[in-house]
C-alpha cells in the first residue's frame, strides 16, 4: 500500500511551511478553515508572536525601568475557529496591544457579518447557535447573537424617519400579524405597512409600524407621520375594510380617492354564503366587478339584490354601503383598475414577511420582530427594479383624471 505521506512529500515544491501544511490538509481531506482547522493553531501562533513583538517594542520604547509579567488567557473567536491566546503582560500594566485589544473576543468582524446573515436568511436564534458550534467550534450565546443583531436598530429607525416624495399617485395600506411576547404572554400584533407607488413607477415600501390594535386610530398616526415626513399628497389611497380607514385617510389626505379591495370584500362576502350557493354567487360578484362601466356594474349589483338579499341580507347590504368606495376604480380605463381594485401589491408583501419570519413561533420583543419586517422589506426593494408595467400610460391618464397634483413638468426625468 502506497504511504501517502511519503507519496505526497515528493509532491509540488513549496515556499514556505504554511503553504506545505494547508496543502497537506486538502489532500488529506481536512478542513482548512472552522471547527478543527488548520489555520486555526497557524493564525494562534502568528498572533502571539505579533503581541510578543508589540510587548518587546512597548518596553525598549519605555522611560521607566518596565519588564515583561507572565501571560494572560483569553479565548478568541473567529470564524477559523476557536481557540486560547496568550497575551504578555507587563509590570506597569500600561501595555495596551494593538492587533488583539484587551477585551477584546472576537478576532475580525467576519464571525460577525456571518451571523448576522444567518439572521437575515430568517434563522432562529437557537438554529445559529447550533450552526456556529457545528460549523466553527464556537459557542455564541443568544444574548451575543441579539446584540450583533441590534446593530440593525439604529438602521431600521433611519429608515422610519427618512424623507418622503411630496407626491405618491397610488398608495396601499395594510396589516400583517404576528406573535409577540409581552409582559409574561404572547399577544397577536399587527405590522401595519405602507406601499406607494411613486410617480416615477416604481413600488417603495414607506414604513412599517407595530402596534397591539390596528384601529383607524393607529392608521391616522401611521399617515400623520407620513405627513410629517414630507408627503403632502395621495391621489388614490387602497385599503381593506377596516371601519373608519377611508376618514382617518381623508383627515391628513383630504384630496385622496379610497379605493376599498373589492378582492377583500369578495373574500367576505363568501365567508357568510353556504356552500351550495358559493359558486353561483360568486359568479354573480363577478359579473359586477369585471364590468366595463360603473353603469353595467349597478346593474348587475341590483340584479345581485334582487336575486339574493332574502337569503343573504347582510352581504347584500355591504356591497350596497360600501359600493362609493368599492367602485371608486371605475373612473379609469383597465391598465389603473388591475393596479388600484385590489391591495395583492401589498398582500404579496406580507408574503415576504411571513416567508423571513416562518421559522419563528413567536418573537421575544417588537425591536426582534421589526428586525425581521425590515430585512423582508429590504429584499423586496431590491427585486422591484422595475416601473409598473405600462406606467407612462397610467401616469398620463392620472395626470388628466387628477389635474395639477402631479406636477409632472418637474418631474420629466423621472417618466
Amino acid at each position: 500500500m502506497i504511504n501517502k505521506n511519503r507519496q505526497y512529500k515528493n509532491y509540488g515544491k513549496y515556499e514556505n511551511e504554511l503553504e506545505k501544511r494547508i496543502a497537506e490538509a486538502i489532500y488529506e481531506g481536512k478542513p482548512i478553515a472552522g471547527k478543527n482547522g488548520i489555520l486555526t493553531p497557524i493564525i494562534k501562533k502568528a498572533l502571539e508572536a505579533a503581541l510578543e513583538g508589540e510587548i518587546n517594542n512597548h518596553i525598549e520604547k519605555g522611560e521607566e525601568k518596565n519588564k515583561k509579567n507572565g501571560k494572560s488567557k483569553k479565548i478568541m473567536k473567529s470564524s477559523y475557529g476557536a481557540f486560547e491566546l496568550e497575551t504578555p503582560r507587563d509590570r506597569k500594566g500600561d501595555f495596551n496591544p494593538e492587533i488583539i485589544k484587551k477585551r477584546q473576543t472576537v478576532l475580525t468582524k467576519d464571525l460577525d457579518e456571518k451571523i448576522f446573515k444567518l439572521f437575515a436568511k430568517g434563522m432562529s436564534y437557537r438554529d445559529i447557535e447550533g450552526h456556529v458550534e457545528d460549523m466553527y467550534g464556537i459557542k455564541v450565546d443568544r444574548e451575543a447573537i441579539g446584540s450583533i443583531t441590534n446593530k440593525l436598530l439604529p438602521v431600521i429607525a433611519e429608515w422610519q424617519t427618512r424623507p418622503l416624495e411630496e407626491v405618491y399617485p397610488v398608495m396601499f395600506l395594510d396589516a400583517s400579524y404576528h406573535k409577540v411576547k409581552d409582559g409574561g404572554s404572547v399577544k397577536t400584533k399587527a405590522v401595519c405597512s405602507i406601499i406607494g407607488i411613486n410617480i416615477s413607477g416604481r413600488k417603495e415600501i414607506l414604513g412599517s409600524y407595530i402596534t397591539e390594535n390596528e384601529g383607524a386610530k393607529f392608521w391616522l398616526e401611521v399617515l400623520t407621520d407620513l405627513a410629517s415626513r414630507g408627503v403632502k399628497d395621495v391621489l388614490i389611497a387602497c385599503v381593506d375594510g377596516l371601519k373608519g380607514f377611508p376618514e382617518a385617510i381623508q383627515t391628513v389626505f383630504p384630496k385622496a380617492m379610497v379605493q376599498l379591495c373589492v378582492v377583500h370584500q369578495i373574500r367576505h362576502s363568501l365567508l357568510y354564503v353556504s356552500h351550495m350557493d358559493k359558486k353561483e354567487f360568486a359568479y354573480d360578484l363577478k359579473l359586477i366587478y369585471t364590468a366595463d362601466t360603473k353603469k353595467t356594474a349597478e346593474a348587475n349589483l341590483s340584479k345581485l339584490s334582487d336575486k339574493w338579499k332574502h337569503r343573504y341580507p347582510s352581504v347584500i347590504n355591504s356591497w350596497q354601503n360600501n359600493w362609493e368606495l368599492l367602485s371608486a376604480f371605475f373612473a379609469f380605463n383597465k391598465d389603473i383598475r388591475r393596479i388600484i381594485y385590489t391591495t395583492n401589491i401589498i398582500e404579496n408583501f406580507h408574503r415576504v414577511i411571513r416567508k423571513f419570519t416562518k421559522n419563528k413561533g413567536s418573537f421575544p420583543s417588537e425591536n426582534s420582530l421589526m428586525k425581521m419586517v425590515y430585512l423582508a422589506a429590504s429584499h423586496a426593494q431590491e427585486k422591484w427594479t422595475m416601473p409598473i408595467n405600462k406606467w407612462q400610460m397610467t401616469i398620463s391618464q392620472f395626470d388628466i383624471a387628477f389635474e395639477g397634483r402631479l406636477k409632472l413638468k418637474l418631474d420629466k426625468k423621472s417618466l
